[in-house]
């Protein structure tokens, strides 16, 4: 990986499910250049893996934080990623995979 890329995987609580976050995401990360996926989670919560120029990553990651306007942010946490989930990382583009 060049010096000028990241990933990380991310995980949002709060009200996140049924407000448009994972399409909020997936839009935000296609205007980035942002490879990866989103997710929900059975518990409520919103799975993501980012991968791009660090800027890029950690813009995507900033309009997390905020989310869209229906969406209220409890928590969200970043950290790098297990190989398990990179396994997941799809080759191109940006995905909303399901619910697991």
């Amino acid at each position: 990986m060049a010096d000028t890329e990241k990933i990380v995987a991310v995980w949002i609580s709060g009200s996140v499910q049924g407000v448009g976050f994972r399409a909020f995401v997936q839009r935000e990360a296609e205007c980035l250049g942002v490879s990866g996926f989103v997710r929900n989670r059975v518990n409520g919560d919103v799975e993501a893996l980012f991968a791009g120029t660090i800027e890029a990553v950690d813009a995507l990651v900033a309009a997390c934080r905020s989310g869209p306007a229906r969406a209220r942010i409890a928590h969200i946490a970043v950290y790098e990623p297990e190989a398990d989930a990179l396994a997941e990382l799809p080759p191109l583009g940006f995905h909303l995979l399901p619910s697991v």
